[in-house]
């Protein structure tokens, strides 16, 4: 091990590389690489994290697993296999969820720095503000295909991962997915919203498919539904279509007739929708099978079929076997549980893939690959081995200056596939980026500007949508401030009655400030709260990080005209999360309890946008900050023994950030 031969570091170095006690979050793609360079160097004490185990699609680049560990912690088999290498290190692995309340700021104190390699947006929040508040050094990373970046976080100096928004992900019209796809990807999406319609967690906002009575219906089904009998209120009863499916055993004729043929007959009854486009051709399934022969015959090979476009034929065969294989996967659940979509899921991957190539043939849509499919399904990128390595790299010669307390020659490092100008794949920003003023996160007082519909937002949404997915809090409580009335309380049950009452109901109305705390992030945000009747093509709700983006235009200018040289910033106005390090806020008020939040890991990365994102290497950030509302999702109070408590809740594509990857970082 190098820190152990003298000579190969300076003195000073060598004492604080085997001294220093560092931890590694995320053993994926660059956290095994991470691992396997701190062992080599000579670190000796190392705590690693994560809570995912191995998947098959792992082991071509994380390569402290093999084959025989398949299903095994990656936490553990990545201690074991970074030990071959140095048998004297001493090595603590955590098969778990980093935002559990086991490792909350006095956890994070006993490290002289912290090593992120994790996948998604929630867990890299929660680490930065527990690294701010206990004042450890941070040093993130992540890779994009062939694009990787390193960059330290520590309070004071340096911007944190939340002083520059992250971009939402694209979205797309439900009208549009619903009726009148045009690419690929709405094929895509509405499979996946049928797919969760049959076997998930059914939102009725994504539901694609029509229940089976309704009048109005096309085809057969109107007329069927015309034809029953009303009920003692004089109307038809109308049964949704998961209900449906279950009535005829997930019959995979019966469902995909009513998909590709009634659902198609029913959007063609719309004759407005087809005056200036090509109205779909309905797919019924013995057409379908007329078309089996030779090329209705499935290529047995896996990686072959994954990048061959399945004929029709072939394409309902999978179907048919998709649709069987989840509902056996639906009945071993128990009464009321669901499935969870996973791209890894070979059953729930083709019956998206099948679903979306069927779709996309009705509508005159280029069918896809089920390799193509799977990429776009969750927005993604392959996660490349080389480009994990060198970034992991450039992380431990980080940390080496981190040790020294060099932070100046910390900059952040961008890795790229292509030279510069300057002949360089691996680019240096010119400067240390200060922390941003208005940061909702490490300014000395937090605080953002929510304009919301109170008349319409429900508590519940507040919290499930805003408070935890927009604003990455795990376990918020929320007062009233002035009358110090509970909104949203952390300890299970105790508010949950207002879960269901709307904002204005709680006297929470335009210009009333909220205090929102989580106890074991350690921090504290205010929220003015503006009401807004968000239009029929707006988002339900708009945050804006900084508050003095709405002060009027007039307003500004008659404050910049007055305003005197400005004086130097305030070093001891102490950033990120306004409270001390012994857990209390400064009022000195404490909440308990935590849910956790999902630590995903795979070999791909979420593309937020459709155009070539690159990281930024300016040093201004826009103040003003707008996040996009996101769909209304239950959020489950009581966790299993070994699964986060909202493992379930998937964020939705209108923002996922959801899917996984515990090699990638989304580049800005």
């Amino acid at each position: 091990m190098a820190a152990q031969l003298d000579g190969v570091f300076e003195a000073e170095l060598q004492k604080k590389i085997t001294e220093s006690k560092v931890l590694v979050v995320g053993a994926g793609g660059i956290g095994c690489e991470i691992l396997k360079n701190l062992v080599l160097t000579g670190f000796t004490d190392i705590e690693i994290i994560d809570l995912d185990t191995i998947d098959v699609s792992n082991l071509n680049r994380q390569f402290l697993f093999h084959k025989e560990h398949v299903g095994k912690s990656k936490a553990n088999v990545a201690r074991e296999s970074a030990l071959a290498f140095n048998p004297n290190a001493k090595i603590k692995a955590y098969h778990d969820s980093i935002t559990t309340n086991n490792y909350g700021v006095n956890f994070f104190q006993q490290f002289s720095i912290v090593l992120n390699a994790l996948d998604n947006r929630a867990a890299r929040s929660h680490v930065n503000r527990l690294c701010l508040t206990a004042d450890v050094p941070l040093i993130e990373s992540g890779t994009a295909g062939y694009n990787g970046q390193v960059e330290l976080i520590k309070r004071g100096l340096t911007s944190c991962y939340e002083c520059v928004p992250q971009p939402a992900q694209k979205s797309y019209p439900g009208c549009t997915i619903r009726n009148t796809p045009s690419e690929p990807i709405h094929c895509i999406v509405w499979a996946k919203h049928l797919f969760n319609q049959l076997f998930g967690e059914s939102n009725e906002d994504e539901d694609v498919s029509p229940d089976t009575a309704d009048p109005e219906a096309g085809a057969d089904v109107g007329s069927a539904a015309l034809e029953k009998e009303a009920n003692e209120k004089g109307n038809v009863d109308r049964v949704n279509t998961r209900t449906w499916a279950k009535q005829c055993e997930y019959d995979p004729e019966k469902i995909f007739n009513k998909l590709f043929y009634d659902d198609i007959n029913y959007l063609l009854s719309m004759s407005n929708l087809w005056k200036n486009r090509t109205p779909p051709k309905p797919a019924k399934w013995d057409a379908v099978q007329e078309g089996d022969g030779e090329e209705g015959s499935i290529v047995e090979d896996s990686v072959t079929r994954d990048q061959k476009v399945l004929s029709l034929a072939q394409t309902a065969k999978v179907f048919g076997e998709s649709i069987k294989a989840l509902k056996e996967a639906v009945g071993k659940l128990p009464e009321g549980d669901h499935l969870v979509w996973d791209k890894d899921d070979k059953d729930g991957m083709d019956f998206v893939a099948a679903c979306a190539n069927i779709r996309a043939q009705i509508f005159g849509i280029p069918r896809k690959s089920r390799f193509e499919i799977k990429s776009m399904a969750g927005n993604i990128i392959p996660a490349i081995a080389t480009t994990n390595a060198i970034t992991a790299g450039i992380v431990v010669m980080r940390a080496f200056r981190v040790l020294q307390q060099e932070y100046e020659a910390c900059k952040t490092v961008y890795v790229r596939l292509r030279v510069n100008g300057r002949n360089q794949f691996i680019v240096p920003e010119t400067l240390i980026i200060p922390p941003k003023p208005k940061c909702y996160v490490c300014a000395a007082k937090p605080e953002v500007v929510l304009k919301v519909d109170t008349k319409k937002l429900t508590v519940r949404e507040f919290r499930d949508d805003i408070l935890i997915k927009a604003l990455n809090m795990v376990s918020p409580d929320v007062l009233l401030d002035g009358t110090g009335t509970i909104v949203i309380s952390s300890e299970e049950d105790e508010k949950d009655c207002n879960n269901d009452k709307t904002l204005e109901e709680l006297k929470i109305v335009n210009g009333c400030i909220l205090k929102a705390d989580d106890f074991l992030q350690n921090y504290e945000l205010s929220i003015t709260v503006l009401h807004k009747e968000a239009g029929r093509e707006e988002a339900p709700f708009e945050i804006v990080a900084d508050p003095d983006s709405l002060k009027p235009k007039e307003e500004e200018e008659k404050k910049e005209a007055g305003k005197q040289p400005a004086a130097a910033p305030v070093d001891d106005a102490q950033p990120s999360t306004s409270k001390g390090l012994n857990g209390s806020s400064s009022n000195g008020k404490q909440s308990t309890t935590v849910n956790e939040v999902e630590d995903d890991d795979d070999d791909m990365c979420i593309i937020e946008d459709d155009e070539d994102e690159k990281p930024s290497t300016s040093k201004a950030a826009a103040d003003a900050v707008t996040t996009p509302g996101k769909s209304v999702e239950k959020r489950k109070h009581a966790p299993e023994d070994d699964e986060p408590a909202n493992k379930k809740a998937k964020v939705s594509s209108s923002h996922p950030m959801d899917d996984d990857d515990d090699d990638l970082v989304i580049l800005d």
